[in-house]
């Protein structure tokens, strides 16, 4: 296992996830990679999720209910099941995913089946266009039906927050900026290239991040900033 930057307890944990993993598929393991946050130093403990990419030799549903029980012993852990079949013919469609974990990502058994691939980025605009309209209508959407509601509306916005944010890096990529994967540094690479309002972000940032805490008339009023803001990064991406 390649060295991660986590606390002891965490590697652990890994560590016992893996060794499960072996136990219930033996030669049908092909791989077990941490990606994302986990595998940079954007990982917020306690309020971010361990991503893995397992690759299987099968993924048909009754191979993956072997590992049902073991998905539920470790909630924070956000386990992908693929074959490398899947990976080879899928980077043209997800090239925001296969992007992000080809920039952070650790090999925690097997083999290393993401080193060799190549991402087509042809259609890295359509689809940041396609999920930041997405975004743009549930938001609309779900404020009206829960603008009262400020624990739904808060998960909503700091949900919608970070996927953006995912999002928009690519679209800071495709412009041919540095795609920074620091949510901090994305966030200063937006208003800095793009003329966003630099506090809506950050604001959503530090309140996601525990270090403020927003009331109902914040929260209402952030959640509108941010849709508009989201608007403007629609129209950029539609401009591209």
């Amino acid at each position: 296992m390649q060295e991660i930057k986590l606390a002891e307890k965490l590697k652990k944990s890994i560590v016992c996830f893996a060794d499960n993993l072996k136990n219930l598929y033996a030669e049908e393991l092909v791989s077990v990679i941490l990606y994302g946050s986990a595998a940079s130093e954007e990982f917020v403990d306690k309020h971010s999720n361990l991503n893995f990419l397992i690759v299987l030799k099968n993924t048909d549903l009754p191979v993956l209910k072997k590992a049902a029980d073991l998905t539920r012993k470790f909630p924070l852990f956000e386990p992908l099941f693929l074959t490398e079949s899947y990976i080879n013919s899928s980077t043209d469609i997800f090239p925001i995913e296969f992007l992000d974990m080809l920039e952070n990502y650790n090999l925690i058994y097997g083999r290393d089946v993401l080193k060799d691939i190549r991402v087509d980025t042809k259609n890295l605009r359509f689809q940041c266009e396609h999920e930041l309209k997405v975004k743009l209508i549930g938001l609309r959407q779900l404020f009206l039906k829960f603008n009262k509601n400020s624990r739904i509306l808060e998960r909503a916005l700091f949900k919608s927050f970070n996927s953006t944010l995912h999002i928009s890096r690519n679209i800071l990529r495709l412009t041919g900026k540095t795609a920074p994967y620091k949510k901090s540094e994305i966030v200063n690479g937006l208003a800095l290239n793009f003329g966003l309002e630099k506090g809506v972000w950050q604001k959503i940032l530090n309140a996601k991040n525990k270090q403020i805490k927003l009331n109902k008339a914040e929260l209402e009023d952030l959640f509108i900033r941010f849709t508009k803001e989201l608007e403007k990064v629609v129209d950029i991406a539609d401009k591209l």
